[in-house]
């Protein structure tokens, strides 16, 4: 189990890499605000797979935290850029 955990942090830390770099280099603002989300996404699925593997479910309530907060992020940005209107 130990080879899967550490299989599945090395894949989450390149996600997290590329949605890093997709926030420093985004054209646009709505770029970066998705692979903001991305990221958070990301650091919940290494939290949920720490958790699952040590057994430990202590950190249930950062998950909410942090499922919250991209949910509020992302109707922010959507209420802040509302699109183009014809």
């Amino acid at each position: 189990m130990n080879a899967v955990y550490v299989v599945t942090l090395a894949l989450l830390a390149c996600g997290a890499g590329a949605a890093l770099y997709r926030v420093a280099r985004g054209p646009s603002m709505l770029d970066r605000a998705v692979s903001l989300d991305v990221v958070t996404s990301l650091a919940m699925c290494g939290l949920g797979a720490y958790a699952a593997t040590t057994g430990d479910y202590s950190d249930m309530p950062i998950l909410l935290v942090l499922s919250l907060l991209g949910f509020v992020g992302s109707v922010s940005v959507a209420r802040f850029f509302p699109g183009r209107s014809r």
